[in-house]
């Protein structure tokens, strides 16, 4: 039964390859068994949609005339600050950059309307953005001041590159204080008054493939609604925690740095945001293939909700102190009911990404294989393993005389 990436994809060449979402094969699994479901299913596609905060994009400008060095000056595009300690004219502006006269948190809870996480989707959007920059001139690069309107379509490259997407699990966030939060993960009602969750659950990547032997270094994914490619395990990548008897982390674990050319994504799975009294970001749609190519794969993608526990933490506390304790534990299928039960209360439950979104992402990825216009790619490396001693160490504070 084993197949191989190159017989994946020659039946994906041909017409012949059986595509299913996360969402289906659960279905066909609990129906007719791993067994028979294996044979049958050659790709199993996952998606999600949320806020990914590390990310940003590279952009190479071109050259002004008469030549201008961005390095040692300042750049913002649409006010929003761009990181130039680069080559001359190129670029990188992160989702959770603002404008310098955004007044934060001093008028509290801040708004921050607009950041890089904007920037981003108004240049896949095709809409002007203004560059500012100044700089000191030299011999070779003399021009001091620039100001001009530019496109995505007038960038020589413009890429995404995001050091940690798609995080393997996360913390359901809570709040045992008397007063309300304002987190990443949105606001917290007092008293235990919600809680808040960021995860795709059963369509989530990493959650259908939690030993990571389908995804790694070179796995082609849609990014973006554009073809991308995981380029490194992501950072804080931290295998090593406790899982379930199917392999599942309890709190988050693996992590995933990708990367796609702009030019080829849709505004649809870009968005920029902002949670309220904490800062910019941007919401990413991502879809990752999952070939199956054995049993195991084929039960490890079949995960569902019911099976798959997260970690409820305390944000008044626990999570801003860095201490370990837990509150309890949940799954999505609770989650995902509007309603779960923490520390003997009925508590309501959100979700600050879509599923609806992840699930059409996951769609589309399966459609465009089925088609024939996207073909698998075998990684060309692993991502640490829970065995492998690679974990998030945190900050090492050592006093300073």
């Amino acid at each position: 039964m084993p197949k191989t990436y190159e017989e994946v994809n020659e039946r994906i060449r041909t017409g012949k390859a059986v595509v299913v979402t996360a969402e289906e094969i659960t279905g066909m699994v609990r129906e007719q068994g791993v067994k028979r479901t294996a044979r049958q299913v050659d790709v199993v596609t996952t998606g999600t949609f949320g806020a990914m905060c590390s990310s940003g994009v590279f952009l190479n400008t071109g050259h002004s005339r008469p030549r201008m060095k961005f390095g040692g000056g300042t750049v913002t595009l649409n006010g929003v600050p761009a990181y130039n300690g680069l080559a001359a004219v190129d670029l990188f502006i992160g989702a959770t950059a603002i404008p310098a006269d955004d007044p934060k948190n001093a008028l509290h809870p801040g708004r921050f309307r607009y950041g890089g996480g904007h920037v981003i989707e108004d240049l896949v959007a095709g809409r002007e953005v203004e560059l500012v920059a100044t700089s000191y001139g030299t011999d070779c690069y003399p021009r001091k001041q620039l100001r001009t309107m530019i496109r995505l379509a007038d960038l020589n490259e413009a890429f995404m590159f995001n050091p940690r997407n798609c995080y393997q699990n996360y913390n359901v966030a809570a709040n045992l204080s008397e007063r309300t939060l304002y987190t990443y993960m949105g606001v917290l009602r007092p008293n235990l008054g919600n809680v808040n969750y960021s995860t795709a659950g059963q369509l989530s990547p990493l959650l259908c493939d939690p030993h990571y032997r389908t995804i790694g270094v070179g796995t082609r994914i849609l990014l973006g609604g554009g073809v991308g490619y995981v380029v490194s395990h992501g950072t804080q990548h931290n295998p090593g925690v406790e899982r379930t008897e199917n392999g599942v982390p309890k709190v988050g674990a693996g992590t995933l740095a990708l990367t796609a050319d702009l030019k080829g994504m849709d505004p649809r799975w870009v968005r920029g945001g902002s949670f309220l009294g904490y800062g910019a970001t941007l919401f990413l749609g991502v879809a990752v293939p999952i070939p199956v190519l054995d049993e195991q794969i084929c039960e490890e993608a079949a995960v569902s909700d019911e099976q798959i526990w997260a970690a409820v933490v305390d944000y008044s506390s626990d999570y801003p102190e860095r201490r370990p304790e837990v509150v309890g534990y949940v799954n999505y299928a609770q989650l995902r009911s509007g309603a779960v039960k923490v520390k003997d209360k009925e508590v309501p439950a959100f979700s600050v990404a879509s599923y609806r979104l992840a699930r059409e992402i996951a769609a589309l990825l399966k459609e465009t294989i089925a088609a024939g216009k996207f073909e698998l790619s075998q990684p060309v490396a692993a991502l640490p393993q829970a065995d492998s001693g690679y974990g998030f160490r945190p900050l090492p504070e050592r006093p300073v005389e």
